[in-house]
């Protein structure tokens, strides 16, 4: 009998880590995302063993990470163990390890607690930031791709306006960095995240530092493209731009940030902009993973074909944000959005019963049943089909009733929802908490 973690270090290891090999096929999923998770739902009835690999142990759900970040939700509003699985299905294992390498030959998977043989692989890593190689930036700006990202982002707006209160009055230019926010990418994680920070400028932090002025608080969103919702159509655009003056929220378009540091962002049009809180939302790119053969990779993303299966591979598949799957409508493949990777896996799973049943697979073709983005309380702008836009109140309605039915769990779904009510009726964001922070850092 074949075991799942090979060569291990420890005795121990080698106890915790053993999974029998059965005579059912083994469908390794590298990533626990909207993907992962939707996988194994569809697979979850099939006489298969499934394994999961993800280097957390939680499945986030990242279009709301923003309102953990300013502290409309906390952590575990939005995030779910992924073991639970297990207690629904007897074939599903989870393995909390990182992925090292693919060994395509050997139908292996090598992570940092042994090798994990395989009969069917699929990479649905999703995504990661993308700094477009400005490794200056990088290592500066804040981003918000997972939940420590969003805890970070907390600490760091709550700390700030804690040291502004201890500024004299003549010390006006570091006053300016300690309460200004510049937020880069006007996408709808940036403007979504524009919108938040506007509400707790308005709403919430003039409550919570009287002492502090908040009118002299700006908050900047730079786009180097030359509209807000690049992605949406210009009427969603318009609107977004629109509610975000609601806001006061300074957008620069057209301009890109080349440099940050001492608290200053240099701008590409030569003027700068001052903060100790940048926001990078500029875009993302595949969280790749090494070993796969060579001209699999484009653009950072994986080259899939019409089923999902790898270029120049067998029996690996790649679904969700790392994937890159070209159409005749999407020749740069298609949107890293979180209904894409849910389509794709819920197809791949059908297209795996159908190919451990010897039946001819389906080619995948994606739906777009709309795109939103919500810019505070009763403000949202929705492309539904059709090349229908809905904006204000009703947009915001929708949106919110969409994420809400998205989130995993009864208890989530409840939790979420009683903190929205909550937050809409009192403006009291209950989870303004500084995390992790030393005392003599403020």
């Amino acid at each position: 009998m074949e075991e799942l973690i090979e060569a291990p270090v420890k005795r121990q290891d080698k106890i915790n880590e053993r999974i029998p090999w059965t005579n059912k096929p083994r469908v390794v999923i590298i990533g626990g995302g909207f993907a992962g998770i939707e996988l194994v739902r569809t697979l979850s009835k099939q006489d298969v063993q499934i394994v999961m690999i993800d280097k957390h142990n939680h499945h986030t759900f990242i279009p709301l990470l923003y309102q953990v970040a300013t502290a409309g939700l906390s952590p575990g509003d939005i995030s779910s163990p992924l073991r639970e699985f297990l207690k629904e299905n007897k074939n599903f294992h989870f393995r909390l390890a990182k992925v090292k390498q693919i060994h395509a030959d050997d139908k292996k998977v090598e992570t940092n607690l042994g090798f994990l043989k395989y009969d069917i692989l699929v990479i649905a890593s999703g995504a990661t930031t993308n700094f477009f190689g400005n490794d200056q930036l990088k290592a500066k700006a804040m981003k918000l791709r997972e939940m420590s990202d969003a805890i970070e982002l907390r600490t760091r707006l709550i700390t700030n306006f804690e040291k502004a209160l201890q500024l004299y009055e003549d010390e006006k230019d570091e006053l300016e960095k300690h309460m200004n926010i510049v937020i880069v990418g006007a996408g709808p994680t940036g403007v979504e995240l524009a919108g938040a920070i506007g509400e707790l400028k308005k709403h919430v932090l003039p409550n919570d530092y009287p002492e502090l002025d908040f009118s002299k608080m700006k908050i900047h969103l730079v786009e180097g493209l030359d509209k807000v919702l690049a992605a949406m159509s210009d009427k969603a655009g318009k609107k977004a731009e629109k509610y975000l003056d609601h806001f006061e929220v300074d957008v620069h378009l057209g301009k890109f940030v080349e440099k940050y540091e001492d608290g200053i962002a240099h701008l590409s049009d030569g003027s700068t902009l001052k903060t100790y809180c940048l926001i990078w939302a500029a875009g993302v790119k595949g969280n790749l993973i090494a070993g796969l053969r060579e001209g699999a990779v484009e653009k950072g993303r994986i080259i899939v074909d019409q089923h999902n299966l790898v270029k120049g591979h067998e029996y690996v598949y790649a679904i969700g944000d790392v994937a890159m799957q070209k159409s005749e409508a999407y020749p740069k493949g298609l949107p890293q959005l979180a209904p894409v990777a849910i389509q794709q896996a819920n197809h791949l799973g059908t297209n795996l019963k159908r190919l451990f049943a010897k039946k001819e697979m389906k080619p995948f073709k994606y739906v777009d049943k709309g795109t939103m983005a919500t810019i505070g309380r009763n403000r949202a702008v929705v492309d539904g089909p059709f090349k229908m836009t809905i904006g204000g109140f009703i947009g915001w309605f929708v949106w919110m009733f969409v994420h809400l039915f998205s989130i995993i769990g009864i208890r989530r779904k409840l939790l979420v929802f009683a903190n929205w009510v909550w937050n809409y009726f009192t403006y009291n964001r209950g989870n303004r908490l500084i995390i992790n922070k030393d005392l003599d850092d403020v």
